[in-house]
């Protein structure tokens, strides 16, 4: 191979390298991450959550654009501390979950807008196919002590989000069969996830 040759490899390896730079998978600690929400009934708030979630994050810290966020919950795992509640929830005047058994979430694209993520993509609720922006915060990142990485299995750093939005629950055609239903229960949905992850 000629000299000149040789250089031109390497100064392309060496862009290529660059330009992955910080595009690394973020493991999600599920033990320290929860998906909640609440809803109105009548003027009261009652909360719930998911408890079987499948969350992955690409969080490219040099470059924020390019972190990539897929979920995927489970809705059977709906909590809300009732389980006649819980079971009405599952059944076909809600999310009828036998059918619909998950609910998914994709971005398309993440852009940075001062300490908060905004990740767009599709949103899909009982075969409903919304797009949906999501702020995302990041509530803060280290290094973590040498002494606890292989604790953590090998993790050298850890962050911490929290994002929050809210949906009309109609565009998703979750309870929209009972009168009884729409009128007791709120139509907004407040939806929280605390995530924490390493790498």
């Amino acid at each position: 191979m000629k000299p000149k040759n040789s250089v031109f490899v390497i100064a392309f390896l060496a862009a290529l390298l660059a330009g992955s730079a910080g595009a690394e998978i973020w493991k999600v600690d599920d033990p320290h991450t929860q998906v909640t929400f609440s809803v109105n009934h009548f003027l009261t708030p009652v909360a719930g959550r998911f408890e079987d979630f499948d969350i992955k994050l690409d969080y490219n810290e040099q470059d924020p654009s390019r972190t990539k966020i897929e979920a995927k919950i489970k809705v059977a795992s709906v909590n809300t501390g009732n389980e006649k509640r819980d079971k009405h929830l599952r059944s076909a005047d809600w999310f009828e979950a036998e059918k619909y058994p998950y609910m998914t979430f994709k971005s398309a694209s993440v852009r940075q807008v001062g300490n908060q993520l905004l990740a767009k993509g599709d949103l899909t609720i009982k075969g409903h196919v919304q797009q949906v922006e999501l702020p995302i915060t990041l509530l803060g990142s280290k290094e973590i002590p040498l002494p606890m990485q292989a604790m953590l299995g090998g993790a050298q750093k850890v962050a911490s989000f929290q994002a929050t939005t809210s949906l009309d629950r109609a565009d998703y055609g979750v309870g929209v069969g009972s009168w009884a239903g729409t009128m007791v229960v709120g139509g907004n949905v407040e939806i929280e996830i605390q995530l924490e992850a390493h790498r």
